[in-house]
């Protein structure tokens, strides 16, 4: 176990084609996270529905479930670095035909709901492909280091991205927003780019039916990884309230397109602390039994938050009617606190399962186990997108966080019970 707390910035030193990859994937994320937040901000402005902010996120999940999937097929079949490249050309694309139409004032409801699918789905392939290159770069032993630095990314591009977005958005349009994240991608080519060929490592399977019957007759015999996959879904689909935000900072806590930044931002707030001070972090050896505790607390976190909303709901801390310009501070505050202990919770979850599947997965089918890993990654929050939206439009904007995150503490304390096996997982001797 490391002697400091503070992050390992070891892999940096051992491999620069690692640290290009991570400053790119670093400035492009940032860009991401201000289209992202844009485009939800773009829609709430459009059709005043929280439902049709939600319809973002789960319209392009069963595009992305597929792309992620046989992005995971393509990764195992040829050069990583080729496929990732490809895949990074379409979200270029994307996002750039999507300020074109901003600035030209061509955008409609059904453009952001089409090139935002475009741009996941594209994404979900890169972000598979370069999962699957970190191993490649590096010894096992720094895995959970860059896993951490990948936490430093997240935090950085999510703390800052939305937050940006909001002001942006309330103070240059949309245009200039989905410009700059056109700019921004440009150091994502760099990094990818530089790194050399990396074919697949041992028998290659050409992308069809049978790649996917192989990878997914790995992940029956792979119970740790199914069930890291399993407790990161529940957390996801019960406990990410970011299609609520909008609405939030309009009706409930005020301050607008500004506030609904200042939320996401807490997250990652959380998120990059926690990886600032993860030196430690690494060295924990019970790789499962942290994933469930981190969830449990994440789930807490989630539970807490919905509490500042009911506080706000009743009027503590609002003496007047809040708006778009009226904001509660207090409740605002608090909200933040409590997202950014979910961020944490959640980023040391990540750090703990992206270092098992790295570790524990072989190279010859760490491609497709990247690629449904991405699908739960990106595909749980676009469930929850659904549940959160659909809740709060038939009860009210404080009700799904607060079933949520009793639902995320219950059902992940009742399957880190059931299975032993996975709260006794050994990082020295990983075992799929």
């Amino acid at each position: 176990m490391s002697g400091s707390h503070l992050i390992d910035l070891t892999p940096f030193r051992h491999s620069p084609a690692f640290a290009r990859l991570w400053i790119g994937s670093t400035l492009s994320g940032l860009g991401g996270q201000l289209t992202i937040m844009a485009v939800m901000l773009h829609m709430y402005a459009l059709t005043s529905s929280t439902f049709a902010v939600s319809m973002i996120a789960v319209a392009g999940l069963v595009p992305m479930v597929l792309a992620g999937i046989y992005g995971g097929m393509l990764a195992d079949a040829f050069d990583r670095r080729t496929v990732a490249l490809t895949a990074a050309t379409v979200t270029f694309a994307s996002t750039l035909l999507l300020a074109v139409l901003a600035w030209t004032q061509q955008e409609a409801v059904w453009s952001l709901y089409v090139l935002s699918v475009v741009n996941a789905a594209a994404n979900s392939i890169v972000m598979a492909s370069r999962s699957a290159i970190i191993p490649r770069l590096l010894p096992r032993e720094l895995l959970p280091s860059a896993a951490a630095l990948q936490g430093v990314t997240v935090g950085i591009m999510v703390m800052a991205g939305p937050a940006l977005a909001g002001v942006l958005v309330a103070t240059t349009g949309y245009a200039w927003t989905y410009s700059i994240d056109v700019i921004l991608m440009l150091s994502l080519f760099l990094g990818l780019w530089t790194l050399p060929a990396m074919r697949p490592e041992g028998e290659t399977v050409r992308p069809g039916l049978e790649s996917l019957k192989d990878g997914i007759a790995f992940l029956k015999r792979a119970p740790n990884i199914r069930l890291q996959f399993v407790m990161d879904i529940v957390a996801m689909t019960f406990g990410q309230p970011l299609a609520l935000f909008p609405a939030l900072g309009m009706v409930l806590l005020g301050g607008g397109p500004v506030t609904a930044g200042i939320l996401t931002a807490a997250i990652a707030a959380g998120a990059f602390l926690s990886s600032l001070f993860s030196g430690r972090v690494g060295g924990y050896r019970w790789h499962g039994r942290g994933i469930a505790r981190a969830v449990e607390v994440y789930g807490a976190a989630i539970g807490a938050f919905a509490l500042a909303l009911v506080l706000a709901a009743v009027g503590v801390g609002a003496p007047n009617a809040v708006d778009a310009d009226h904001a509660n501070i207090a409740m605002i505050v608090a909200a933040c606190v409590a997202l950014a202990v979910g961020g944490a919770a959640d980023n040391v979850s990540a750090i703990y399962r992206s270092t098992m599947l790295q570790a524990a997965v072989p190279d010859a089918v760490r491609g497709r186990l990247q690629g449904i890993f991405i699908v739960v990654v990106a595909g749980g929050p676009r469930i929850g997108a659904l549940y959160a939206g659909t809740l709060a439009t038939i009860t009210t904007l404080w009700f799904p966080p607060l079933m949520g995150g009793i639902l995320i503490i219950a059902i992940v304390a009742t399957l880190a019970r059931l299975y032993p096996g996975f709260r006794s997982y050994d990082a020295e001797n990983p075992v799929p």
